[in-house]
């Protein structure tokens, strides 16, 4: 674990009073919680499993998550097993090949053989090795929750792995593999972007045939059916929440005046950034000290780093990574506008999380994103997703608004006091946990019922 991550798990106060006991006096539950991928630095699985676990424990529940690398950093109370792949896509040797004795069995080759052969392995291998794990430990928890790995070693139902199975999707990678190949360049790379996603066709069938799904938003919500075709009765959603002590204003944080900051990767056309860039040389042009500070990787090569050079713009735009949940914060509280430029987000925490620090947020309209930033010119500024001419022109109207950024920004973190907070989230899908649970209970009553007559 890196010095950062451990300074990120030290244990924070609670974002209300925690409870000795569930809600309701109903009896605490002992829950699995699947992720083949935890790292809360990079993506938003890994910052899901850290703080819905930690809500649920302070309700009262016994959390065990159980992962694989890079593994997630857990706050106090949440126990972490691990279940380790072989790694393959770890710096500073991505798609390394093992030595002969890393090897430990079949699965371990089948997840090499799909490297070697351009796929991407994880959520096949790592719920083989899930289902195998739980088959072991049958009858130690009330509930597994997946973590939308979606492979094939979890159908089977409660026989297979011992308890019922809830599964969060938190968009379906549909999206994604659809919006790559849209910016694929030649037929070598549409044919690469293909095959990595060829785990979507065994994700879209085992998402067909799960009892219950959650999902962070309305949107997420009907991609799942139109892409994914998961029946709409068994979808529910359950918005995820920012943590709004530590995302909190903080008035002794001077505003750095022109600063710009966005969370995003560099070589992921779906997060927009590539017209961000474009929008700052434009807005240059008017407010000459405007600069971005991107909470993401720096991509070598690609659409954005073309973009930075040919329009002359390395020196105002920074890349940090790997910094601490107290210098992300500070680094927020510290900009004159947060911006999300995604073409689609399932639900965004990053808009989320600007928010509730009291920072202004300027958004496209992409996917769920107006869901969590609310109406434009009330919580936020709101642009149409892939105009660069449109983020340019609300950039410029917000730096050069001080009474509209105070506003935007106050109205922004009641919002998401109001409607997004991981204590909300933990009681929401703790209630689908219990009727899981209810379900099948009632299944296995009357199979039993059945079998008397």
């Amino acid at each position: 674990m890196t010095a950062e991550a451990v300074q990120a798990a030290a244990p924070r106060p609670a974002e209300t009073p925690s409870a000795s006991a569930p809600t309701g006096g109903e009896r605490p539950l002992r829950i699995a919680m699947l992720t083949y991928k935890g790292n809360p630095f990079c993506g938003g699985q890994g910052v899901y499993v850290r703080h819905l676990s930690r809500e649920l424990a302070r309700l009262g529940h016994t959390v065990e998550v159980i992962g694989a690398q890079p593994y997630p950093v857990l706050d106090e109370g949440v126990t972490l097993t691990e279940l380790p792949s072989l790694d393959l896509y770890r710096q500073p040797d991505p798609f390394r090949t093992p030595g002969r004795d890393e090897f430990r069995d079949w699965i371990d080759g089948l997840e090499v053989a799909t490297m070697w052969t351009g796929g991407f392995p994880e959520p096949l291998t790592f719920s083989l090795r899930a289902r195998r794990h739980l088959a072991a430990h049958r009858g130690r928890f009330d509930v597994v929750h997946d973590n939308q790995t979606l492979g094939y070693g979890l159908l089977g139902g409660p026989g297979a792995l011992g308890a019922p199975l809830v599964t969060t999707i938190h968009h379906p990678i549909t999206v994604d593999r659809r919006l790559d190949l849209a910016a694929a360049q030649d037929w070598k790379r549409r044919l690469s972007v293909r095959r990595w996603y060829g785990f979507t066709r065994m994700q879209k069938r085992v998402a067909r045939r799960l009892p219950s799904v959650l999902t962070v938003s309305g949107s997420s919500r009907q991609e799942i059916v139109d892409d994914l075709g998961v029946h709409p009765g068994r979808i529910h959603v359950v918005p995820i929440g920012a943590d709004t002590d530590l995302f909190s204003p903080d008035p002794s944080v001077p505003e750095v005046p022109g600063r710009i900051v966005t969370t995003s990767s560099a070589d992921v056309p779906l997060k927009g950034l590539v017209h961000l860039v474009e929008a700052l040389a434009k807005v240059r042009t008017e407010q000459p000290d405007a600069h971005l500070v991107v909470v993401g990787k720096r991509a070598d090569d690609g659409p954005v780093a073309a973009a930075i050079e040919r329009l002359g713009l390395a020196g105002a735009i920074e890349f940090v990574k790997g910094i601490t949940d107290a210098e992300l914060v500070d680094l927020v509280r510290g900009a004159q506008i947060a911006c999300v430029p995604s073409l689609y987000e399932g639900f965004s925490l990053p808009a989320a999380e600007a928010m509730a620090t009291g920072t202004p947020l300027l958004a496209t309209t992409g996917g769920a994103i107006p869901e969590v930033a609310g109406p434009d010119g009330e919580t936020c500024l709101a642009v149409p997703p892939g105009d660069a001419g449109a983020l340019a022109a609300g950039l410029l109207r917000l730096l050069g608004d001080e009474q509209l950024r105070r506003r935007l920004g106050a109205a922004g973190r009641e919002r998401v006091l109001a409607r997004f907070t991981w204590r909300q989230a933990a009681l929401g899908t703790a209630d689908r946990y219990r009727e899981a649970i209810a379900r099948q209970a009632g299944h296995a009553t009357a199979a039993t019922v059945a079998g008397r007559r």
